[in-house]
């Protein structure tokens, strides 16, 4: 079982370039997968309110990379409809390239309406955003192997689509949601990994998913094992790694391989150095 930190809340009460260095330090050398952040531009965490600190999330990974060594990079997840796709795709590029090869490709259709609306970034009906988002990641597999020939989608022509420098390895493209007829059947076409939501109904929900997602696989002859199966969680205050542990290994018995795990407010340095000790008991 793998375990990767999400930072959501940047609202640090001292300074936040300092305390963000931290966490990120700290969850390097606890041994955690990646390090994820939010992708907005509004604070759209439910325990945090709109108007506290959020930052832009490919320059925080920027930053990020300079004062990490080992752990991955990425967003989970980038709307589609935030920046036009080739500048998207050279962004998680250059993060790749300048970390070493440690980006991870986090994308989703968009779902925030009201920050479209607050930051007059374009939202488009979901059916649209779908076909968006698609285009986007077929866009991305095609630069990354150096394929330069025209693009043509229903929304996205590209003349001579240029990817260069390459990334040191390519990065791996999870798609984010998990709805049954169009989000899991991407995953199923182009993903590289699938992010759930821990609810607490003991796996009902998640074994459901997992499972849509298996004849999804099947449809588009693609094996099921090939994709990583995800989770967004999340670390309760004053928990122990032992009892997250055994949560992680009840996610394992659903089927799950990946916890992604967010917490309450701003990560503190105990908070990571819990998660960390947690990592280390899954992995015996």
């Amino acid at each position: 079982m793998r375990v990767s930190i999400g930072v959501t809340d940047f609202s640090w009460p001292d300074k936040l370039t300092d305390e963000l260095a931290t966490i990120a330090v700290a969850a390097d050398d606890a041994g955690l997968d990646t390090l994820w952040v939010a992708d907005h531009l509004l604070q759209a965490d439910p325990y945090s309110t709109p108007d506290s600190a959020m930052l832009e999330a490919y320059t925080t990974l920027g930053f990020l990379a300079a004062r990490t060594g080992r752990i991955g990079l990425g967003t989970m997840v980038s709307a589609v409809t935030f920046r036009p796709p080739a500048l998207l795709i050279k962004a998680v590029t250059t993060l790749d390239v300048l970390s070493g090869g440690r980006a991870r490709f986090g994308i989703g259709a968009g779902h925030h309406d009201g920050e479209a609306r607050a930051m007059g970034l374009p939202f488009p009906p979901a059916g649209e955003r779908f076909e968006r988002m698609e285009e986007t990641v077929r866009l991305a597999l095609r630069m990354w192997s150096g394929d330069e020939s025209a693009f043509e989608g229903e929304h996205y022509r590209l003349d001579r689509p240029t990817g260069i420098p390459r990334p040191v390895r390519r990065p791996k493209v999870l798609i984010g949601g998990a709805g049954e007829r169009k989000t899991l059947r991407l995953v199923a076409r182009y993903a590289d990994a699938c992010n759930v939501f821990d609810i607490p109904d003991g796996g009902k929900t998640v074994r459901h998913k997992l499972s849509v997602l298996a004849r999804h696989c099947e449809d588009v002859g693609r094996p099921y094992g090939e994709i990583e199966k995800t989770i967004s969680t999340r670390l309760s205050p004053g928990e122990s790694a032992e009892s997250f542990a055994r949560r992680c290994a009840e996610f394992a018995a659903w089927g799950i391989e990946h916890a992604v795990v967010i917490t309450a407010g701003p990560w503190s340095a105990a908070g990571v150095a819990t998660l960390g000790r947690a990592a280390g008991l899954l992995a015996g």
